[in-house]
């Protein structure tokens, strides 16, 4: 099974369509400019130029005006073959085009900087007055590109080739599409993702922060920050207990040594913290849990086939020591607690244990009502650091497709996407905006259970290795938090919302009779505040409603008398008044539900 690839659609040939187009424009305008690569991306498209000054707002408008006169040119794209001195020629007064031209004789890389494994042919594509150096593909014609359906975004600066070493660039964005329609829902979707940003609701919303004084990369959690992380790490250890998994612990501290022996040291340390050294001793904070969930197994003593499955949990908190650039909120962290499972199980039982696996998957991703998810099965590639084993490869790999058709699973595979010691089957959730995120995984692995030495007696009385497969459901507890926080736009269920209720009392006489109603809800499990400020009600609920507290109870003289509250919801519907118990009975139909 496999998903049709970018490169294929119609929609990559008509965004590097698109830039060339661009970059002609931009040519036209700065005839001196030095043009560089223009690839598609995902949801557009860029081209890197060398240009006599800053671009501006006002230049962004001219060469996009000018474009959509290129476009309703209906211009041919043709590709030429060309030899390597031809080349030259061509481009001759174009320095970086010369530099490619180089790599592409050399047959190290293709025009993009990209190594290669063969030397490539070396090709042009004419359009109009403009000719670049490239492979393709492209449209037939500029008549393909909807003049109405594509737009210039930003410049950025870039430098050639991602170094800081070579000259600064300026990068043109945009994006392009088939339908205006979709142009118009791609810039809605944009405006709308700045409204959800984690970064901004979360500091809105009083969940976390990030300091300088303790660090990039390292956020701190206010109490209902605090209260969020604990409802979500809770609900999916009551899910695992449910279903067989036992909760372990394995600590922060790992002797480097064991990374070593596992891979990950070869494989990962880039991404680890530097060593901490005791008596020549070196530690490093834990980036991963397998190594010591395996460890954990091999000092519990000798096991039988009988025990197995043996299913370990653990919430613990890793470090990973991500560049300062890649650090994004809550998605990209230096601290990351991660909700890690390893099931030690026999061969015959991969399939068994990935199936309970995905229950425990879709019941969780169903409870945050991501409903839309597709699976992609990553497997090893070209060129990337995977330990050396085609024969326990070649099994994990095969046990993990049987395993997903045996439980009827559509999946599409992608080459270079595996983690270093075992194939992957990846869940991607589509969010409200039809954003893509890669939250929850299941991974088969041969390789570190017989590099860590753990072993079973089978019933054969011989030892054999168990079976690893690795499972995150959620992930990490920040980074899905960040998700989930745009997702609903802070407005969260009811089951998971840090604060519940607000009682708001109309006036000082009415804020015991609050507290009162407090006290008995909090007896009854709902996490609730009273406002007992001085200000005006309807100010009151304004900020409870900016706060997205899903109810809000206002109290006077006649619910105080008759042992009401005045329920009105954070979307504006007004119940009105109704008996506490009736209250109570309502925020617990509504946690059931999912509300």
């Amino acid at each position: 099974m496999s998903e049709q690839k970018y490169e294929e659609t119609q929609l990559y040939r008509i965004r590097h369509s698109a830039a060339h187009v661009m970059a002609q424009a931009v040519v036209e305008f700065f005839p001196e400019a030095k043009y560089t690569i223009g690839p598609p991306v995902e949801n557009g498209f860029y081209y890197d130029f060398d240009l006599p000054r800053p671009l501006t707002p006002e230049d962004l408008e001219k060469i996009e005006k000018r474009m959509r006169q290129i476009v309703s040119g209906n211009h041919l794209f043709v590709k030429k073959v060309i030899s390597a001195s031809e080349a030259k020629e061509i481009f001759k007064d174009q320095s970086y085009k010369l530099e490619l031209i180089e790599g592409l004789e050399k047959g190290g890389f293709d025009e993009y900087g990209n190594p290669l494994k063969e030397k490539p042919e070396i090709s042009i594509y004419q359009h109009d007055t403009f000719t670049d150096l490239c492979r393709g593909p492209h449209v037939e014609s500029t008549k393909q590109i909807n003049p109405q359906a594509f737009k210039l975004m930003s410049v950025a600066g870039a430098y050639w080739r991602g170094d800081e070493k070579n000259p600064m660039l300026q990068r043109i964005y945009g994006t392009a599409w088939e339908k205006p329609a979709e142009l118009e829902h791609y810039l809605w979707q944009l405006e709308e993702a700045k409204k959800r940003d984690h970064r901004k609701l979360g500091k809105e919303l009083g969940l976390f922060y990030f300091s300088e004084d303790i660090g990039p990369g390292l956020p701190i959690f206010t109490p209902r920050g605090e209260m969020m992380r604990y409802l979500m790490e809770n609900y999916v250890r009551d899910v695992q207990t449910r279903y067989g998994f036992q909760h372990v612990w394995t600590g922060n501290l790992v002797k480097e040594d064991l990374y070593k022996r596992s891979g990950h040291y070869d494989n990962y340390k880039d991404s680890m913290f530097p060593p901490m050294v005791d008596e020549n001793v070196s530690f490093r904070l834990k980036p991963m849990n397998c190594p010591s969930h395996m460890t954990l197994y091999n000092e519990m003593g000798r096991h039988s086939y009988r025990e197995l499955p043996l299913r370990f949990a653990e919430f613990a908190t890793l470090y990973r020591y991500e560049k300062t650039g890649e650090l994004n909120g809550l998605t990209r962290v230096r601290a990351l607690t991660q909700d890690d499972c390893h099931t030690f199980c026999t061969e015959e039982q991969i399939e068994q244990e990935f199936s309970l696996d995905l229950q425990v998957i879709q019941e969780v991703l169903n409870r945050y009502k991501f409903t839309d998810y597709k699976v992609r099965l990553s497997l090893r590639g070209e060129g990337g650091k995977y330990v050396q084993d085609d024969e326990k490869w070649t099994k994990a790999e095969n046990a993990l497709r049987a395993a997903l058709i045996a439980n009827k699973i559509d999946y599409y595979e992608a080459e270079g996407e595996a983690a270093f010691y075992g194939p992957k089957a990846d869940f991607i959730a589509r969010d409200v905006l039809g954003r893509e995120w890669q939250l929850s995984t299941i991974q088969v692995d041969f390789i570190q259970p017989a590099r860590i030495g753990c072993t079973y007696v089978g019933e054969d009385n011989a030892e054999h290795t168990p079976v690893v497969l690795h499972r995150a459901v959620t992930g990490t507890t920040e980074r899905f938090l960040g998700v989930i926080i745009e997702h609903f736009a802070g407005a969260f269920p009811v089951w998971l919302a840090p604060v519940q209720a607000v009682l708001v009392p109309i006036a000082d006489r009415h804020i015991e009779y609050s507290q009162q109603v407090a006290a008995d809800l909090r007896k009854k499990g709902i996490r609730v505040d009273v406002d007992s400020r001085s200000d005006r009600m309807n100010a009151k609920i304004r900020d409870a409603q900016k706060m997205k507290i899903p109810y809000m109870l206002v109290v006077g003289d006649a619910e105080a008398e008759n042992n009401q509250v005045a329920l009105r919801l954070r979307n504006g519907e007004n119940p009105g008044a109704m008996a506490v118990a009736d209250f109570i009975a309502r925020v617990r139909q509504d946690v059931e539900d999912g509300n």
